[in-house]
């Protein structure tokens, strides 16, 4: 029994492995290339300087009022009414944060940010987060992966925080770690950036064509297993962002997207995009 399930296991694996290999030579179909140079005609002002700096996401400060180390950056909790903090803002106060090692305070940046206006009192942000910053593990966590991090590189770090802190699973650590990235640059391989469940559900929806045609994965099974909605591996991580980076090479070529575009440019950009599958 034991080893029917380890050769279906592997079974599996391969067919994921196969399609990985045929999203990386495809990269972006045609449809998905249009729909990013529509997004990008839309959004030119706004990312002249072909990052996603200017992304800005709005808050209440008011409802993270049991939050400690609380970064100066962001509005006051006292503050009224909401605030808002763009990409640059909160890569400015992580990289102060990191600076004198306030782990916790680049991370409470991080999270508010990522959280936005879903943030309520009581409610599963600023709650689950006053939780996250109460354990005791959570410090050395993370310089553990800050220091992953810059040593080894980014699939390192995701590995070293995945699982070691209650309650903040993969779409809020890669939060902090793009944004650690942005601070202090890997010292190998591609910078870390943002997986979280609707980025997840775009590769998903990617690589179930490419096992439809490919043949690899005709009922869309490996596609749903692998890009599934959470707890994603460190290699899970490593393939998303190997084609992540692949595929912003790919769009610098074409004249409806920015000439020398950083990859967290089409991260942004996929948050928000949507295309068709067929025709």
């Amino acid at each position: 029994m034991n080893g029917q399930h380890g050769q279906d296991g592997r079974g599996r694996q391969d067919r994921a492995d196969a399609v990985d290999r045929e999203m990386a030579a495809r990269l972006l179909p045609g449809a998905v290339v249009r729909a990013l140079g529509r997004w990008w005609e839309t959004n030119a002002a706004a990312y002249a300087d072909g990052t996603p700096g200017a992304h800005t996401v709005r808050y209440t400060p008011g409802r993270w009022g049991q939050i400690t180390s609380w970064p100066k950056a962001l509005a006051p909790t006292s503050a009224g009414g909401d605030a808002a903090a763009s990409r640059a803002e909160v890569a400015s106060a992580v990289t102060d944060a990191l600076r004198r090692e306030a782990f916790r305070e680049a991370l409470v940046a991080t999270y508010v940010w990522g959280k936005g206006k879903r943030g309520t009192p009581g409610g599963s942000g600023p709650s689950t987060l006053h939780k996250i910053l109460a354990f005791d593990g959570l410090e050395a966590a993370l310089a553990a992966a800050v220091t992953a991090l810059h040593e080894c590189g980014a699939p390192q770090a995701y590995a070293a925080l995945q699982g070691q802190v209650p309650g903040l699973g993969p779409a809020f650590f890669t939060k902090f770690l793009y944004f650690t990235g942005i601070a202090m640059p890997p010292a190998r391989g591609p910078r870390p950036l943002i997986l979280d469940r609707v980025l997840s559900r775009r590769l998903r929806q990617l690589a179930a064509v490419v096992g439809r045609e490919s043949g690899h994965d005709v009922d869309g099974s490996i596609a749903a297993w692998v890009w599934s909605d959470g707890n994603w591996s460190p290699h899970r991580y490593r393939v998303y962002l190997s084609f992540m980076h692949a595929a912003a090479d790919q769009l610098a070529a074409d004249d409806s997207w920015p000439s020398g575009a950083a990859p967290d440019l089409l991260e942004c950009a996929l948050f928000t995009t949507a295309w068709e599958t067929s025709g």
